[in-house]
């Protein structure tokens, strides 16, 4: 699909990741007139007329918003997490299907795999069992999109594809301690310690649950690869194939932090899904993806942009 003249609609355009889809959209080509953020005070996609409203010029809709946090977050507003992810992505891909919209792609997430299952994750094994307590309202919310896309594919042709995400980060993430995922999370505490000149921090869990990372410029090139080149029904894994644990990322947060104090883990606190890393072949092999930003070097451009933020 040559993308460049298209109409293009992008949920959680002014968001983390929606910034940079747009960038790399109009380095594509596309006019920033022909790109369109419905933003949630003007167009509240649990309404059904802003639905109908915002499909209805539209060739292309990439549904990127989401209400995520971290494992205390969901653990605090399952029923949110649970309702607001699944109800304004179902609403408007109905929109989009009546409106003719010629390409309708989805941002899933990994909380929709099994909490036991081999790695890494392949996309066959997606169903194979229930998702990860603490996360599990969420990840099904996002599930269920799936199962959206390839019916209304099989019954109305609709050309909607699905992205499974691992947890993204970079600069301009959020930070906020009630809703942030880790990487944040810690850098925002490591930094408060070590700038209070506190000798510990305290981290949840016993740090042996491992996780995978996905720099944020790395994923919204990949949705655009995705958005121009794929066309199939079968979900697709977005991610770095890197897998590390939560011990490991703690300690290195703080070596590049130069924080020389003691940690501590909080093992009254859950650790979430044992493990996490996703087999990222199938992107490689359907359109071309494959993140390129090292992990470490991505970490250290996160924390030199966020010390010069609180500075």
């Amino acid at each position: 699909m040559n993308i460049a003249k298209k109409r293009i609609v992008v949920t959680g355009g002014a968001g983390f990741l929606g910034q940079r889809v747009i960038n790399l959209l109009v380095e594509k080509g596309v006019s920033r007139n022909n790109i369109f953020v419905p933003r949630s005070n003007d167009y509240d996609l649990m309404v059904w007329e802003n639905c109908k409203k915002v499909a209805e010029d539209a060739d292309i809709i990439m549904h990127l918003a989401a209400k995520v946090g971290g494992i205390g977050f969901n653990q605090k507003y399952p029923g949110e997490a649970f309702y607001d992810n699944s109800i304004p992505g179902m609403q408007l891909m109905e929109a989009a299907r009546i409106a003719g919209v010629e390409k309708f792609v989805i941002m899933g997430s990994v909380c929709a795999y099994p909490k036991i299952v081999s790695v890494p994750f392949k996309e066959k094994d997606l169903w194979n069992g229930y998702p990860e307590e603490t996360n599990a309202p969420y990840g099904l919310a996002k599930k269920m999109l799936l199962v959206q896309a390839q019916a209304y594919r099989q019954q109305y042709g609709l050309n909607a594809i699905y992205l499974l995400g691992v947890n993204l980060y970079g600069p301009g993430d959020n930070f906020d301690p009630e809703s942030s995922h880790v990487i944040p999370a810690l850098i925002k505490k490591v930094k408060e310690a070590r700038d209070s000149g506190r000798d510990h921090i305290d981290v949840w869990g016993t740090g042996s649950a491992s996780r995978e990372f996905l720099y944020v410029d790395d994923a919204a090139e990949g949705i655009v690869l995705a958005t121009e080149k794929y066309n199939n029904q079968d979900p697709v894994n977005l991610g770095s194939g890197m897998e590390i644990t939560i011990r490991e990322l703690v300690e290195t947060i703080a070596e590049l932090m130069d924080f020389k104090g003691e940690i501590r883990w909080d093992r009254s606190k859950p650790d979430g899904q044992p493990r996490r890393c996703l087999d990222v072949s199938r992107a490689e092999k359907e359109f071309g993806f494959r993140a390129h930003t090292s992990f470490r070097d991505g970490l250290r451009t996160t924390i030199e942009w966020y010390e010069k933020q609180r500075s």
